[in-house]
């Protein structure tokens, strides 16, 4: 499908998103390894999601996901504890969701079977050493091709590592967390720097003995069962994001967006915004099931160009390609830096964001490791394409907004991996956007 944006002005309105997909994905895995019912509103009811439920299923556990918006839904678990899997019939597919694979790699290699994972072509390109090494450390048995899926892994009984993470990743960390589950003595993970905290989190909810100090994590499963959940998932700050740039940058507009996920290891992008001069606030703030989250409100704002990198890199990895739509608006120059990990994203997003972009007739200067911008830079419409990137072709779609005359995205469905409804949001706050077949 095709997504026809046209200039808009005055976006104005109070909305939500749907809820955080990390701990979508977290709920669902971890509401398996329970013992009992977990139940989660405002879940992230989205292509990305569905894989994992599809494979959850598969392993022999009972799910429930019953509808209740535009990309949001009611999850129900029946968890039957860590050995109430059973052997899938069929390979495991994940579609494009690495973080469906990544987390199943921890999570079988405590089974004590074989199972095998594997995704539609965007997938396979995607590293999956990373993970494999320290499982087989572990004592589990797992065999990639050349480095990705497909992959076949056999579990069983593992032994706790102290272990020294790469990158901080918190997919890799909360794989590691998963295999903990089902092994021997005190796990000890050494993260390098900040990384997504929502697993950690959740396992406290669910009465593990798991802390983190300086970066340490110590994890001692052998000490306690996972208990069901409850709760509220709070709105994904990503899916936020292109939100908050279109209010930043279409003029006259006064968004609000209710309910979001204010995680400090998710909130890069909102801190790198404000300091370009984004009049940002934030309020009505508290915690639910131990996620801080928050009411965000933006205007249109006078940007400036900003370095970006070190450890907020990683805390608004996601976002960049919204961000590039900002620093073409902003005065001044803008430079990333030391984010390499952007070329083994669904795409090679600093390639694919300096060709796209550049149809628009933005100049955007990439390094190996990020990108540099002279903005502000006037944009025009025209046809440019989704690269199967859900992120990319709702960032296209933002920058349409400002662009002279017509902008076409092609493939735009794409985006309902993550945020269906992102085109009614956009609707109802008075953007010119819409579906075209």
């Amino acid at each position: 499908m095709k997504l026809i944006v046209r200039p808009s002005k005055a976006l104005k309105g109070c909305v939500t998103v749907p809820g955080d997909k990390s701990i979508s994905h977290r709920t669902l895995i971890l509401g398996a390894m329970a013992e009992g019912e977990t139940i989660a509103r405002n879940w992230l009811n989205a292509g990305v999601t569905e894989r994992m439920v599809d494979c959850i299923r598969a392993l022999g556990i009972e799910v429930k996901v019953d509808p209740t918006g535009p990309g949001r839904a009611t999850l129900t678990v029946h968890g039957r504890g860590l050995y109430g899997f059973t052997s899938p019939s069929r390979p495991l597919f994940c579609g494009g969701s690495a973080t469906t694979m990544r987390l199943l790699m921890g999570l079988l290699a405590t089974q004590p079977f074989t199972a095998t994972l594997d995704g539609h072509e965007g997938l396979r390109r995607r590293p999956m050493e990373r993970i494999a090494q320290p499982l087989r450390q572990m004592g589990a048995v797992v065999n990639t091709t050349d480095g990705h899926a497909p992959i076949t892994i056999t579990g069983g009984r593992l032994a706790a590592l102290d272990y020294q993470l790469p990158v901080a990743s918190a997919q890799l960390q909360t794989s590691l967390l998963l295999a903990a589950l089902g092994a021997e003595g005190q796990m000890r993970l050494r993260q390098p720097g900040p990384a997504r905290d929502h697993t950690l989190r959740m396992l406290q909810g669910m009465g593990a003995e798991i802390n983190e100090v300086d970066g340490v994590i110590t994890f001692n499963p052998e000490r306690f069962t996972l208990k069901p959940l409850n709760f509220t998932i709070s709105g994904d700050m990503s899916a936020a994001a292109f939100l908050l740039v279109a209010g930043l940058i279409v003029p006259e507009s006064k968004v609000e967006i209710e309910g979001v996920n204010t995680n400090y290891t998710r909130t890069g992008l909102l801190e790198v915004l404000q300091k370009m001069g984004g009049q940002i606030v934030t309020s009505t703030e508290h915690l639910e099931a131990g996620e801080p989250m928050a009411n965000i409100s933006v205007s249109t704002s006078e940007l400036h160009g900003t370095e970006v990198g070190g450890e907020v890199v990683v805390r608004m990895i996601d976002e960049f390609p919204i961000f590039v739509v900002a620093a073409l608006q902003a005065c001044g120059k803008t430079l990333v830096c030391e984010a390499t990990e952007l070329r083994a994203k669904e795409s090679d997003r600093i390639q694919v964001v300096v060709e796209e972009f550049g149809k628009l007739g933005a100049n955007i200067v990439a390094h190996p490791d990020g990108f540099e911008i002279d903005g502000p830079q006037l944009l025009t419409g025209t046809t440019v394409q989704s690269r199967r990137d859900h992120r990319l072709a709702m960032s296209l779609a933002v920058a349409g907004l400002v662009a002279r005359g017509e902008t076409i995205v092609e493939d735009a469905e794409e985006l309902q991996e993550s945020f269906p409804g992102f085109v009614e949001t956009l609707q109802t706050l008075g953007a010119e956007v819409e579906w075209a077949g």
